[in-house]
């Protein structure tokens, strides 16, 4: 299997998911909820459109199937450089830096920092 296969992708967009869902239930302010909310949805439609491939194309290189999650990784770079400040638990804050690392190494891109 590939590094950066379709199999791995999803496991780690999941991941990112889970931690995005988690950052948001902790967000104090409805500007800091949207920001991980939008996150959240290209998040949702990159998955939605990975779970549509055969089980026989998860061994292939993957690279962003859509157009959110290909706009979204701006906001990807700018929450790695104030998740501690965006996160209100530090757990949260680190475990987002590790998965938006991970994703940007996915994406065939270097890390943000």
């Amino acid at each position: 299997m590939s590094n950066n296969s379709i199999s791995k992708a999803i496991s780690v967009l999941e991941d990112l998911l889970a931690g995005l869902n988690q950052a948001y239930w902790e967000a104090n302010s409805l500007d800091r909820k949207d920001f991980f909310y939008d996150l959240i949805s290209a998040l949702h439609a990159e998955l939605s459109e990975l779970g549509k491939l055969s089980v026989q194309d998860h061994d292939l290189n993957y690279e962003p199937v859509t157009e959110e999650l290909r706009a979204a990784r701006l906001k990807l770079s700018r929450l790695h450089t104030v998740a501690n400040d965006f996160a209100l638990r530090s757990t949260t804050a680190a475990r987002l830096e590790y998965l938006i690392n991970e994703v940007m190494a996915l994406m065939g891109r270097s890390s943000p920092v």
